[in-house]
């Protein structure tokens, strides 16, 4: 029997190569949510650790459907660089399609800031009022981050993918609204299709979809 020798260096470089690359899947505590809106798909990635009763509402409102159907309404634009700002969507007003309020987990305590591309609940004018209404950023906002006596908003997770669609939606016509939403209503708002998850198994809140025997 002959059996090929292989020249040492051969066999060094061999043992050096590089092994390929293997897709890493997402960390055990993020939890991807594909967005389908009319304008295009944003993947968003939820921070269940850090953030987890505001990531559990959220996912309860995607893995209900009670996102389908809905839309981004609202793109709040800054007079010194309009290019900056956030969109919201989500249920807006509509309390056949609302789970109960969540108490606030202010960015203090989550250590979760309001960066480019962050994920947050959107609120009333109280903290802990927060439904099924959310907000996607382009650039940083920090004025949304818990500050002293000031508690701000939830942030939970961020942007992952389609940025290019949230920007398009921040650039729409807009009027509109009252109170600090004036000026800020899309005057053709922004279908949400539909909202899934990207991971881990759903898990359904239980509690009636009012919503569907209205709006068939």
């Amino acid at each position: 029997m002959i059996v090929a020798r292989i020249p040492v260096f051969l066999l060094v470089l061999l043992l050096l190569r590089p092994l390929p690359a293997l897709a890493q899947p997402p960390a055990p505590d993020l939890v991807r949510v594909e967005l389908v809106t009319s304008m295009g798909r944003i993947t968003v990635a939820v921070d269940t650790r850090r953030a987890p009763g505001t990531s559990a509402n959220f996912l309860a409102y995607v893995d209900d459907g009670r996102f389908d159907g809905t839309s981004f309404y609202r793109a709040a634009r800054r007079k010194a660089d309009p290019k900056l700002g956030y969109i919201q969507g989500g249920i807006r007003t509509n309390l056949r399609r609302a789970l109960p309020p969540i108490p606030l987990e202010p960015t203090d305590e989550t250590g979760i800031r309001h960066l480019d591309a962050t994920l947050s609940m959107a609120r009333q004018d109280r903290p802990d009022s927060a439904t099924g209404n959310f907000i996607l950023t382009v650039g940083p906002t920090p004025y949304m981050d818990a500050s002293g006596d000031y508690r701000g908003y939830a942030a939970f997770g961020r942007v992952v993918a389609g940025m290019d669609v949230v920007k398009r939606i921040l650039a729409l016509p807009s009027g509109g609204g009252e109170g600090p939403m004036k000026g800020q209503m899309i005057l053709k708002p922004v279908t949400l299709i539909h909202a899934r998850r990207l991971d881990g198994t759903p898990r359904p809140s239980g509690r009636p979809k009012a919503w569907l025997l209205w709006e068939k």
